[in-house]
């Protein structure tokens, strides 16, 4: 079949049209406050546009400008992260740094995260691609699923030209018109989905040796050995097995695989990467755990080292994958981190450097968390009203009930840890734990969340530190 040509695209422009303050403006449907760090993080995106607009030569000199986030927890850094990997259609890559070990310690290599984020990319091309040919891939797919339902008919042997039961005889016309009769009447009604439930029999490859590591933490590819080369028998996952599906779960399945034919996968590859290079992001969180100065012994033995190996990513460098080389220069790097015990200047200087943007985030109170459990659109009462709705039971919450709650939980805040929002989630499922429990017995009704309602479930709990320190 042939492999239809892809010209290449580096960025998606769906995502980085957005102009600073669209992207706010999105920021602002999941997280509550934070203006700096919104804005921050909007400029950074949008310098990534228009870094795409100048001419080659002068936006090979313009490097990103790293974004380091501090904040207490629970004020929103992870949260900006997970929209902002939405917002941008780009390959985005959120990561631990807690995760990472130097170099001769068991652990992850910093390198991963820049094939992790390759592997993202491929994925995310593929996926375009496959929708580019998806109409001729479910045209294929069709074709291969009514030769399930529907064997061709074997071709007639070999006949003397005289014979009556020869390929160009009567009856041998009739059987193939029949056929193709058949066939047309079995495609309607697949078309129409009447066949839907039928079980037919599909080859699918055996995917059972496709994740393989030589040692913990140490992949194939980290080790420069190809193994899929030496061995392709053993793991290049090319041997079949028969599975029984249903119709449409075989379309599905067929359509993927004809698409999948349909692509070329070097220029995937090669867009993914180039996508990766010029409009790459990876967000790296806890960087504050591995900031500290060196002890020389004890579990922050590599602390120091984790930070030197980073710095090369972060400044630039050409890091082996297994779909190509690829050079770090402008990917856009997002630090995050508390920095309760430590604080950034305890980073080693030349990684200090090359996060030039640093955002504070501001510590929510009372006020920010009324604003958290009522405006964004995956609000903790929205999210708890349709749960509950579910079961036919209508919860509602009431103004001065939604200001208790954010009071209870900002003084259980200053009275113990402080978590930020997170104490939220603890408070809500301790005061909605009885409706949680009985509403599936209760059948079609309403409840009413008032303040008097929310003292019952929780002041006693919020009097006493012993008790809120262990249940809240």
């Amino acid at each position: 079949m042939p492999v239809i040509p892809m010209p290449d695209t580096s960025v998606a422009p769906s995502s980085t049209a957005l102009t600073p303050r669209e992207i706010v403006a999105e920021l602002d449907k999941y997280v509550v406050g934070q203006a700096k760090a919104k804005r921050a993080v909007a400029i950074a995106l949008r310098n990534r546009y228009r870094r795409q607009r100048l001419a080659p030569d002068l936006a090979e000199e313009v490097a990103p400008k790293n974004i380091l986030m501090i904040g207490p927890t629970g004020v929103g850094k992870t949260e900006i992260a997970r929209r902002l990997a939405r917002l941008a259609q780009s390959p985005f890559l959120k990561v631990e740094a807690s995760k990472f070990t130097e170099v001769g310690y068991v652990g992850r290599d910093v390198e991963s995260m820049v094939r992790d984020l390759v592997e993202i990319a491929v994925k995310l091309v593929t996926e375009e691609r496959q929708e580019e040919v998806r109409d001729r891939a479910r045209q294929a797919a069709e074709e291969r699923l009514l030769d399930l339902l529907l064997p061709p008919s074997p071709a007639p042997a070999a006949a003397p030209p005289s014979s009556p039961f020869g390929a160009d005889s009567t009856e041998a016309q009739v059987t193939r018109d029949h056929s193709a009769s058949t066939r047309e009447r079995l495609r309607e009604q697949l078309q129409a989905g009447r066949l839907d439930t039928k079980v037919v029999e599909v080859e699918v490859r055996d995917r059972s040796t496709q994740s393989f590591e030589l040692i913990q933490g140490s992949s194939v590819e980290e080790i420069g050995i190809n193994l899929r080369d030496m061995l392709p028998g053993m793991f290049s996952g090319g041997r079949t097995r028969k599975r029984r599906m249903a119709v449409s779960e075989a379309f599905d399945h067929l359509t993927t695989e004809e698409a999948q034919k349909l692509i070329d996968m070097d220029g995937v590859a090669r867009a993914a990467i180039d996508r990766v290079e010029q409009a790459g992001i990876i967000f790296i969180d806890e960087i504050d755990k591995i900031a500290g100065k060196e002890g020389g012994h004890g579990p922050d033995v590599s602390r120091e080292g984790v930070q030197r190996d980073i710095l090369p990513i972060v400044e630039g460098t050409t890091v082996n994958t297994k779909h190509g080389m690829v050079r770090t220069d402008h990917i856009l790097f997002i630090a995050a981190g508390a920095f309760h015990v430590s604080k950034p200047s305890d980073l080693i200087p030349e990684l200090q450097g090359r996060f030039p943007i640093r955002v504070e985030l501001e510590a929510l109170g009372r006020d920010e968390f009324v604003r958290i459990l009522t405006e964004p659109q995956g609000a903790l009462t929205k999210q708890y009203t349709a749960l509950i709705g579910t079961e036919g039971v209508t919860l509602e919450f009431r103004p001065e009930a939604v200001e208790r709650i954010a009071e209870l939980a900002t003084v259980v805040n200053d009275r113990t840890e402080n978590i930020g929002a997170r104490r939220l989630h603890t408070v809500m499922e301790r005061l909605l734990d009885e409706v949680s429990f009985h509403a599936s017995d209760m059948g079609a009704g309403q409840i009413v969340i008032d303040s008097p309602y929310v003292d019952r479930m929780l002041a006693d709990i919020v009097k006493s530190d012993d008790l809120s320190r262990y249940i809240l």
